[in-house]
């Protein structure tokens, strides 16, 4: 029988047991001891439940956030108390680790409600728990007790014996049999639907067949993982861009680059899931491509537009950019990381690994350059600043491409224009998700369509989604100079025959401008907008001019024509008012009997 390198991996994490690794030897000791003081006062409270009526909320009033914070919250807890425990070897976080595991085993689902299958097959608002769903929570749990077996098998065997094995009869029940039974997953894709759940959940079964499937099903579940991982990799454009927004980088191609440096240490480097996967190898320099400044990020699809440095996982990002050897985004990792501060995104194993790297302890500080410009031909979307290698200045940003996108907004045309990093011109980004948010009413939700973006308003009719409602790319260019494209908008509506919207978007360097240029033919007698969306203090200080400032910045946009309202739009989204406060600004230019309208916005 041949040996696969499964059958005896190398793991990169030591065990509690190696008392120098997790002692003396820890790369950044203040971090580790942020972790232990997290744990310490988690001790002070009990664990979070999960009753029943939570889980059933998403079926009475749709909210399906609410029990995800809980049940996030537990798994929070499980990873400080598994990291205290390895770091100090005190047996009441080894006890804490003990009552966290049970918790997982005793609840009735580890999938989010949102993804159950139980209500839509048999119309309960409980899981079944004989039918268990494999989805991204069951996933990240399996995964979680994966490491924390790697980590504090032994201390439990002497502190808890037995919990081990209810462990790995629950690992095997929920996730690795409904694997090995299943292959009707939407998220295997195999019918080159790939998406961010197909590298996010191959990923993490493939760290829990490593560790719980019997020798005899583990060669099959690795393989089955590994295909998934490669079709993942295969459906990512060339250029490296994540249609379903910035964020999304982190928890997709982020998923699918963590598990290929798992496979090449595991390896010892006989095995690579990069070697030729162009897009995923140039999908590690989309963050920093699509960073604005500071916590500023640029906000298309389901994006945040606002990200809490500290919570980001940027230690993924340095390693996946080694293993490519992306130098630019290693230097943008670095240039993010917190000395003294973990860097985690909830997940174990990406804490763990954070702990243990040497090389991001050590290594000095980055300095973040980001491209003057850069075009991604398949997502049409334009990045432009005006003093290429830094955030200073403007910045802009526009988006093409069609309203069928994973995550997608009806955004044709939608520009973000930010000054010195911080967004002006705004997208509002994504909302708190609630059941319906990935459905038939998913346009229900103001945030999604057109009347939440800056873009025209042709006859005053919203963009329509669909695969059919593209925009068509008349021309791009981008130099020394400044950057332009043009962008033929008319089929995102349903326009009369004849009708045509074109929008043109440039910056001019020399200039220090933005340019946002309108030019439409449609029927007479029909009123037709142009829309900005707008963040911070907003007035009209001539017929023509807006001054927006946000956050200290400002910028005034003149206008060649039409007649402008402002319209404020109150927020009451938290994922919403954390970003942007209490309201947006949308500036409504009525442009009855003009053909053009040209805006030139500049920093003030």
């Amino acid at each position: 029988m041949v040996t696969q390198w499964w059958d005896d991996p190398a793991w990169p994490i030591p065990a509690a047991t190696d008392r120098h690794a997790w002692g003396e030897g820890l790369p950044d000791p203040e971090a580790a001891r942020a972790v232990v003081e997290r744990a310490r006062q988690a001790l002070e409270s009990p664990w979070p439940t999960l009753p029943a009526s939570g889980w059933a909320r998403i079926h009475r009033d749709r909210d399906r956030d609410s029990y995800e914070q809980v049940l996030w919250a537990r798994e929070r807890r499980l990873t400080d108390a598994a990291v205290a425990a390895a770091v100090t070897a005190e047996q009441r976080f080894i006890d804490d680790v003990g009552d966290g595991v049970w918790a997982l085993c005793e609840q009735s689902s580890w999938c989010w409600p949102a993804h159950d299958e139980t209500h839509s097959r048999t119309g309960a608002v409980l899981p079944d728990v004989e039918s268990p769903c494999l989805d991204l929570g069951a996933g990240e749990v399996a995964a979680q007790l994966a490491w924390l077996d790697r980590l504090l098998g032994a201390d439990l065997d002497q502190r808890l014996p037995g919990l081990r094995d209810r462990v790995r009869l629950e690992v095997r029940r929920r996730v690795l049999t409904p694997m090995l039974e299943r292959q009707d997953w939407h998220w295997l894709g195999l019918h080159g639907d790939a998406h961010n759940w197909t590298a996010w959940i191959h990923g993490n079964v493939l760290v829990a067949a490593l560790v719980f499937a019997e020798p005899d099903q583990r060669s099959e579940l690795v393989r089955r993982c590994l295909a998934g991982l490669r079709r993942y990799a295969n459906c990512l454009p060339d250029d490296g861009a994540i249609d379903e927004g910035s964020g999304y980088w982190w928890n997709g191609a982020c998923r699918a680059l963590e598990a290929a440096g798992l496979v090449a240490h595991a390896s010892r480097g006989t095995a690579s899931l990069v070697d030729g996967a162009v897009g995923l190898r140039a999908s590690v320099a989309f963050p920093h491509h699509m960073h604005l400044g500071g916590e500023w990020t640029i906000s298309f699809s389901d994006a945040q537009a606002r990200r809490d440095p500290a919570h980001d996982p940027w230690h993924a990002l340095f390693a996946a950019a080694r293993l490519v050897g992306d130098q630019d985004a290693t230097a943008f990792a670095l240039s993010q990381r917190r000395r003294g501060v973990p860097s985690d995104d909830r997940g174990l194993g990406r804490l763990l690994a954070s702990l243990q790297d040497r090389d991001w302890a050590n290594d000095p500080s980055g300095q973040a350059s980001h491209p003057g410009s850069v075009w991604f031909p398949s997502v049409q979307v334009l990045v432009a600043r005006q003093q290429p290698g830094s955030c200073s200045g403007l910045t802009v940003a526009v988006k093409g491409g069609h309203n069928a996108e994973n995550h997608n907004h009806n955004d044709l045309g939608s520009l973000i224009v930010a000054v010195d990093g911080i967004p002006v011109v705004v997208d509002p980004g994504r909302p708190t998700y609630t059941l319906g948010m990935f459905g038939d009413d998913r346009y229900d939700t103001w945030v999604l369509t057109s009347d939440a973006h800056s873009v025209p308003r042709p006859h005053g009719l919203p963009q329509r989604a669909g695969a059919d409602r593209r925009a068509e790319l008349l021309a791009v260019d981008h130099g020394p100079h400044g950057a332009e494209v043009v962008l033929d908008l008319s089929g995102a509506h349903d326009l009369p025959p004849g009708s045509r919207w074109v929008r043109g978007v440039s910056l001019d360097r020399g200039a220090g401008a933005v340019v946002v240029d309108d030019q439409w033919r449609l029927s007479p007698g029909v009123a037709s907008q142009v829309a900005y969306v707008l963040a911070g203090e907003v007035t009209l200080d001539a017929e023509r001019t807006i001054r927006a400032t946000h956050a200290g910045r400002q910028l005034l946009i003149s206008l060649s024509g039409g007649t402008v309202r402002l319209q404020v739009v109150p927020l009451a989204d938290p994922m919403l008012t954390s970003v942007w406060g209490t309201d947006l600004t949308i500036a409504v230019v009525d442009v009855d009997g003009l053909e053009r309208l040209v805006a030139t916005m500049r920093a003030a």
